[in-house]
């Protein structure tokens, strides 16, 4: 059946005007002038604020903990702007050009965020036998030098919805340095919760930040600092290691959720001893671990690569570059070495900053630290910041821009 449609003079004119529109809107356009939009808009300045590509830092200050061999490094915002708030408990990639490599380096916040507002944050770094960037700050970075840092990153911090309203912290070495950030949070008056921090140390001269805790303690009755000293006895503290029964014994009878930092060896102690209390896993925090030193001891590693070197290839973009790559070290370790730009945050395996496809080749990945989703799993994708070569490999790495 035929359908008649009548279309009055106004309909006829909307047409016109519709088919028409094309023309007028590119005359329109031909007739602007040829010169940038510029525009400000408040919400993508605070995003932008909250969450830049990178920071520029310059070393404000350096305070020396001689007895504990550690430095705190003070950075303020090269460019005078506040540096990016963070919260309490938190860590800052920080990027070093050291000779021909580019490298990164996560490091735990360990001034209270209020600073932030100020310009200022500050990170503190223990010696490391053997490290290298950790060895290149402490003996080459000076006041006035610059670098760059991302914004705070992690999850490692108090969220009133899934922690208890008492945290116990176990802390061991440089791992004190997120609880101080969490005890300096308490007593400005940014965090509202009960912190207990059990602070194993091997005798009390090593003891790091121990007189800013005093203070603290003193101006606040919401944070306790119990000192575990391994090597040696003496009154005010406890002597042995962090065990459950010494959780308990500071504890209390309330809720309370554990958050751990230290060394690798101390985790594989500790997590013994909190598996004993039976917590909910909701109420068991860590910080990340970071890759493991000694990858040959895991559960699944074919005891023959230890100490192979190996052939990597890594392609980037249009470029193409050969290196060795040892079996013992983490692939990112061998790529930042050859002096390849690679994107890295965490270097702990779960962030995915870092993730790339293995091309060909064989590569072990340990449990602990696999923080791949399924897809990429099944798609061969990796975390080089915690993947280690089994044979020569071929992979493919994002550009990184900064």
């Amino acid at each position: 059946m035929a359908l008649n449609v009548k279309v009055g003079l106004i309909g006829l004119l909307d047409m016109l005007k519709f088919a028409n529109l094309a023309k007028k809107r590119e005359q329109y356009i031909n007739s602007m002038p040829a010169e940038e939009i510029k525009a400000d808009y408040p919400i993508n300045n605070f995003a932008k604020a909250m969450h830049p590509d990178y920071q520029p830092l310059t070393v404000d200050e350096i305070i020396d903990h001689k007895a504990a061999g550690a430095k705190t490094f003070i950075f303020r915002r090269s460019d005078g702007k506040p540096a990016s708030y963070f919260r309490a408990g938190q860590y800052i990639s920080l990027k070093l050009p050291i000779g021909d490599s580019f490298v990164t380096r996560p490091y735990s916040i360990s001034s209270s965020p209020k600073q932030a507002l100020e310009g200022k944050l500050a990170v503190t770094i223990r010696t490391n036998p053997g490290g290298f960037a950790a060895d290149y700050m402490l003996e080459n970075l000076k006041v006035g030098d610059e670098i760059k840092g991302s914004e705070g990153l992690g999850s490692f911090f108090y969220e009133q919805y899934r922690d208890a309203k008492h945290v116990v912290a176990l802390a061991g070495g440089s791992g004190i340095t997120p609880f101080l950030s969490m005890a300096c949070a308490i007593r400005d008056g940014i965090e509202d919760f009960k912190l207990t921090i059990l602070c194993g140390s091997r005798s009390e001269e090593v003891i790091l930040f121990k007189d800013e805790f005093d203070k603290i303690m003193a101006e606040t009755d919401k944070v306790k600092v119990v000192h575990v000293l391994s090597d040696e006895q003496k009154d005010g503290y406890e002597n042995g290691f962090i065990t459950a029964d010494l959780i308990k014994k500071y504890a209390g009878d309330e809720p309370y959720s554990i958050f751990i930092c230290g060394p690798e060896a101390m985790y594989r102690f500790v997590d013994k001893e909190v598996a004993k209390l039976g917590l909910e896993k909701k109420y068991i925090r860590q910080e990340f671990l970071g890759a493991t030193k000694t990858v040959w001891e895991h559960e699944g590693y074919p005891a023959d690569k230890k100490d192979q070197v190996f052939k990597l290839t890594v392609k980037q973009g249009p470029n193409e570059t050969v290196c060795d790559c040892s079996a013992n070290e983490p692939i990112l370790v061998a790529i930042e070495r050859a002096g390849i730009k690679a994107p890295s945050r965490c270097r702990s395996g779960e962030c995915g900053w870092c993730r790339s496809r293995v091309e060909s080749g064989e590569v072990f990945i340990p449990a602990e630290t696999d923080g791949r989703r399924w897809g990429d799993k099944q798609s061969k994708e990796i975390h080089p910041c915690a993947t280690f070569a089994l044979s020569d490999i071929t992979i493919i790495v994002p550009g990184e821009y900064y």
